[in-house]
């Protein structure tokens, strides 16, 4: 079942966020999450503990929250943030931005002790843009409020050519439920898709790939690994298993090792600050 939950729905459109987009559209990003990704995704801050959106790589903080210049220059989309959340457990604001890409399935919060609370608010989206937790696969609409389940394996992916644009609010976790201000009623169900089983040949074809795997090649490879998932039945951390077994296809040990490794570090143990390095 579905961990990851839907909150509320927010008046996205009493709100002129539109202008904005473009904005972040031309937003350059500094590639501190790479490892994760394939194809274009992007993460903007709006606000963290220090003001300087340079500072993206995430980490639980004391103290206010700063605007940094992207920040400023978005006055619609932080006041929905403003008018909707409680900024006082509020830690960062950011803005991910997936285009024709895929994140790795992965679990977050594996360098802390005690996970946070993260949102996810879609500003611009598109049925081509999907998120999954371990076997399911969803689509979070324009306005909905998602709560993450991100201590479990979760991914997203677009196949759309225009960005997805999706809010991400993190929050210090007290152990009391957010409030939520202003909300309106859902109208419509939480989506979750249908996908056929996998067949043997689909998965056969996709293990076999790993014959032609070398060093450079195999960091990519990974993506059509993660992409069967969002269309066939089946738990997002299956694309590591077949990750691995196609890697031993190449009779290469060092090669197993480096997708074993990836694997332990997507969803398994890593240390705070720890670069995966391939």
């Amino acid at each position: 079942m579905l961990k990851s939950q839907r909150l509320a729905v927010l008046p996205i459109d009493s709100y002129d966020v539109e202008s904005e987009l473009p904005v972040v559209d031309g937003h350059e990003y500094s590639g501190e999450y790479d490892v994760f990704t394939f194809g274009s995704w992007s993460s903007h801050v709006l606000a963290n503990g220090t003001g300087a959106e340079t500072d993206n790589s995430f980490r639980p903080h004391e103290g206010e929250l700063s605007l940094t210049e992207l920040g400023k220059k978005l006055p619609n989309i932080m006041s929905l943030v403003t008018e909707h959340f409680p900024l006082d457990r509020l830690q960062w604001v950011r803005i991910f931005a997936l285009r024709d890409g895929i994140i790795a399935p992965h679990v977050d919060f594996l360098e802390w002790a005690k996970p946070g609370i993260r949102l996810q608010v879609p500003l611009r989206t598109s049925e081509e843009s999907l998120h999954s937790e371990n076997d399911s696969v969803y689509h979070i609409r324009r306005g909905e409020v998602w709560k993450i389940h991100s201590t479990d394996p979760h991914s997203a992916r677009s196949t759309s050519s225009t960005a997805r644009l999706s809010l991400c609010l993190d929050f210090s976790d007290t152990g009391e439920p957010l409030e939520i201000r202003g909300d309106i009623p859902a109208e419509l169900p939480v989506r979750i898709m249908d996908r056929p089983e996998p067949t043997a040949a689909e998965i056969e074809e996709l293990v076999a790939s790993g014959a032609d795997f070398t060093p450079a090649t195999m960091p990519a490879a990974f993506r059509r690994f993660a992409e069967l998932h969002f269309v066939r039945q089946a738990h997002s951390t299956a694309a590591y298993d077949w990750y691995i077994e196609a890697a031993r296809r190449s009779g290469d040990a060092d090669l197993v090792a480096r997708a074993e490794s990836f694997r332990m570090y997507c969803v398994e143990k890593r240390g705070d600050g720890e670069v995966f390095d391939w």
